[in-house]
């Protein structure tokens, strides 16, 4: 199925023309969201503490990305080695280098305005949290701490056994990553399709004629979709993607946290040949205390994207789970000998 929307969408790209304004449109006469995208940004969902306004200048802007961790340390890992340092001392490493690391050098600039959040609604940019959403982000953050001393192979978080994009980015709503934040989007007459790259995720979401028959559209919330049950339409230019029923396993791990009866409506305009706007609004009262509202470009890129072959022939899982066993057994055997 995802091969004949490929060849379909080659064909509706051959016959798109680039309207007056300059959005290329498709031969449907809608706005063509075809492409590759990209959201790369050192700006994150929410806003860093002690900043208090959505945008800053240009010169602000430079500044802050400069300032961001993973730059910095992707400009250390970049630096020559000194030969005569010797090898790292005893410890945790972390990454052996920084070069698989792309999380864009620049703060997102949407509307013309460098962003310090991708939320924009409320205004202080921060997640609206209820008692039982600050006590699932609590849970979540411990939940992160003890995956990486797993009991089994579910207590990894559902990226690290590869079965949906990490930090957010597969959706809904999109969000950035520190690398791999990219997008490919086919659009037929009746389907459009956003490929993510990382996890190499597949959005196959049907397009229908009016609000009314997409909502009524969606299947059933025992199947528990991961990414969730997404249907679209139309309002002029915008195309408008409704998701609903998203696992609960997913909705748990955040870093948008829903329940399955969340709901989160996404908004892709063409804004001009090299970029999308978009937009979405989340909406659960059981973790928030009001819908919140985020947005940011979507930037063409000009190449193609591979396929990311997530864990294929890696066995970290298997290693990782049997280091830990073994580490169990000498603490048994320590136990019943007195040794420390």
């Amino acid at each position: 199925m995802i091969r004949a929307l490929i060849f379909a969408a080659a064909f509706v790209a051959l016959a798109s023309s680039a309207s007056a304004e300059g959005v290329p449109r498709a031969a449907d006469g809608h706005a063509d969201l075809s492409g590759v995208w990209s959201n790369a940004s050192v700006t994150h969902l929410t806003r860093p503490p002690g900043q208090t306004t959505l945008t800053i200048s240009k010169a602000e802007a430079e500044a802050f990305a400069k300032s961001s961790p993973l730059v910095a340390r992707q400009e250390r890992d970049a630096a020559p080695i000194d030969p005569k340092a010797g090898a790292p001392g005893v410890g945790d490493p972390g990454g052996y280098n920084a070069f698989w690391l792309d999380p864009g050098n620049t703060m997102g600039e949407v509307k013309g305005q460098y962003r310090t959040s991708w939320i924009v609604d409320p205004a202080d940019g921060q997640l609206p949290l209820s008692a039982q959403g600050k006590a699932l982000v609590a849970k979540a953050n411990a939940y992160s701490r003890d995956a990486d001393r797993p009991d089994n192979p579910e207590a990894f978080e559902p990226w690290d056994r590869c079965i949906i994009s990490s930090r957010g980015s597969g959706g809904p709503g999109m969000l950035n990553n520190i690398y791999n934040s990219n997008y490919q989007i086919l659009q037929t007459a009746k389907y459009v399709v956003i490929e993510v790259e990382m996890i190499h995720d597949a959005r196959g979401v049907p397009v229908f004629a009016s609000k009314a028959a997409a909502q009524a559209a969606h299947g059933p919330a025992a199947l528990a979709l991961w990414l969730g049950d997404s249907t679209a339409w139309w309002e002029g230019d915008t195309l408008v993607i409704e998701t609903v029923n998203v696992n609960a396993e997913q909705g748990r791990a955040g870093p948008i946290f829903l329940t399955p009866k969340g709901r989160v409506t996404e908004r892709l305009t063409r804004v001009s040949a090299k970029q999308i706007l978009y937009a979405f609004e989340v909406e659960d009262p059981t973790y928030y205390t009001r819908p919140w509202k985020a947005e940011m470009s979507l930037n063409a890129g000009p190449k193609a994207i591979y396929e990311y072959a997530c864990h294929e022939g890696n066995y970290a899982l298997p290693d990782i789970l049997s280091g830990m066993r073994a580490g169990e057994r000498a603490s048994a055997g320590k136990a019943k000998t007195g040794g420390e």
